[in-house]
């Protein structure tokens, strides 16, 4: 086969990528080519996203590309799920779209709830209940404005800026299945849920498969060296897309086997297993598991607050120096630090919204009668020490649910690189973590793309290249007897905070 060149925009809630893969039939390198900020905007009270600074980024990213190889095959887009934009009859966009963190959700909730109970909300469509939820923004939407009546199209984000450059408008099965409104048996957008809720059907796009062509880049679009260039269809929820670039065992001593749980690891920490069929039943329903839709089936996963709460404290720190912080030097501080000190729930309500994260973290601590961290590695050493615990819970919560026990943990993401909670991980399991790729979702985008291009068989196939191509750093467990008396600790402070 011929060598292909391929683009990946990876757009995450802090940062967008756009990254530059070849692929030679056997191997794929990676090649970062454009970063730029995703930051959230403010306007009169509410949290909305930039999406037409983000679409320039997109054109700048496609300019750099150009800039690094004549020949381009074709690129695809992922994104954070959830969130949409609306367009009016003529396909213009109506507003930007808010901010999954804009307080509105909270209403949407409410009068969600009102409606239709959460049982049958929930087996109808397998998604845990996230107050970012789309159902949730959408009822909000119907109550707060008329907007949702004047739109004739729903796009998530990645489709809608797939629709920017093509003209073409559908959205693929990992996104729709973030919205919490696609029925799990049909896997359709779900009519009776739509119609008890009030949310009309019209708006939805067409939902197709990951890994076909989306459409060519058009000719309204800057950039004549990329007019006709195919868009394709990926995994578009960057989960999904992460989840695909898991490596598998291919040759005896290494990968990630059948028997283990992946951790996708960035702004939110998302761990699950992959199954064939969702798994629907009361004790998902009570543990607050999600069914997503990935390439090649479900995921039983549940959502975590990973990253957010150390990228709140270093943006804090950064504004009171005036100077940039390196995540390398946060964590030089948390290894200094003096350990189990205090642990917090980061899915706890106080950290949701963003500001004053270190003073959250005190806080939180002084409210369930620990002692408070009063110093930068401390806080950030009772960042990762909860995780780890955090981490724990749920993968024992996943065993409880499968009956089986689970051998490995796979780390994926940008938090593959911490080192410190990678090994706080390995020691709160008692199992082996091995990390890689970092740039999972990335790899599973581009490899998607030469999968939609008829260069690669299926998924077992695609996993097989990450194999060969990325190299996995693996944390075997240390001191566990320690670890686990902490883990009682810990579980007892969330137990007490839930009855308080």
């Amino acid at each position: 086969m011929k060598s292909l060149s391929m683009i990946a925009f990876d757009l995450g809630a802090s940062n967008g990528r756009a990254l530059l893969g070849r692929f030679d039939g056997n191997r794929l390198t990676v090649e970062e080519l454009y970063r730029f900020a995703n930051e959230p905007v403010y306007v009169v009270g509410s949290l909305y996203w930039d999406i037409l600074r983000l679409y320039h980024e997109v054109q700048q990213g496609i300019r750099a590309a150009f800039s690094r190889t004549r020949q381009l095959e074709c690129l695809g887009i992922d994104s954070w799920g959830v969130d949409y934009g609306l367009l009016d009859g003529q396909g213009r966009l109506l507003a930007n779209p808010y901010h999954y963190r804009d307080n509105r959700t909270r209403l949407g909730e409410e009068r969600a709830f009102s409606k239709v109970s959460k049982r049958d909300i929930y087996y109808r469509t397998g998604i845990s209940f996230e107050k970012f939820n789309t159902m949730f923004q959408l009822v909000a939407e119907k109550e707060c404005g008329d907007a949702l009546e004047r739109a004739k199209t729903l796009l998530f984000i990645s489709d809608l800026l797939g629709y920017f450059l093509t003209g073409e408008i559908n959205t693929d099965s990992t996104m729709a299945s973030t919205s919490q409104l696609v029925d799990v048996r049909t896997r359709m957008w779900s009519q009776e849920l739509l119609t008890a809720l009030g949310i009309p059907e019209r708006v939805f796009p067409a939902i197709v498969a990951p890994g076909t062509i989306k459409g060519r880049i058009r000719p309204a679009v800057d950039e004549s060296r990329a007019v006709g260039l195919p868009v394709v269809t990926v995994a578009g929820h960057d989960t999904a897309s992460a989840l695909a670039a898991v490596p598998v065992i291919v040759s005896a001593g290494g990968g990630c086997g059948t028997n283990a749980a992946f951790l996708s690891s960035g702004t939110w920490s998302l761990m699950g297993v992959e199954v064939d069929e969702p798994i629907i039943n009361d004790q998902t329903f009570r543990l607050n598991y999600s069914n997503e839709k990935t390439l090649g089936g479900y995921t039983l996963l549940r959502n975590i607050v990973g990253g957010w709460l150390i990228q709140g404290c270093k943006q804090q720190w950064e504004e009171e120096d005036g100077r940039g912080l390196s995540y390398e030097e946060i964590a030089f501080a948390a290894q200094e630090a003096p350990p189990f000190l205090a642990f917090v729930d980061p899915n706890a309500a106080m950290f949701y919204s963003p500001g004053s994260m270190p003073a959250k973290i005190v806080a939180y601590c002084r409210e369930t009668g620990q002692a408070l961290p009063d110093t930068r590695g401390a806080i950030a050493r009772c960042i990762y020490e909860s995780l780890a615990m955090t981490y724990r819970k749920c993968f024992f919560e996943i065993e409880a649910i499968l009956g089986k026990a689970l051998d490995t943990l796979c780390v994926i993401g940008g938090g593959a690189n911490n080192a410190m909670v990678n090994q706080f991980t390995a020691n709160a399991l008692g199992r082996p973590v091995v990390c890689g790729p970092v740039e999972a979702t990335a790899i599973g985008n581009l490899l998607t793309q030469a999968l939609a291009l008829g260069e690669l068989g299926g998924l077992a196939q695609l996993r097989e290249v990450v194999y060969r191509s990325f190299a996995s750093t693996t944390y075997l467990p240390k001191d566990v007897g320690h670890w686990e008396e902490q883990y009682h600790r810990f579980t007892s402070l969330l137990e007490s905070a839930k009855e308080e």
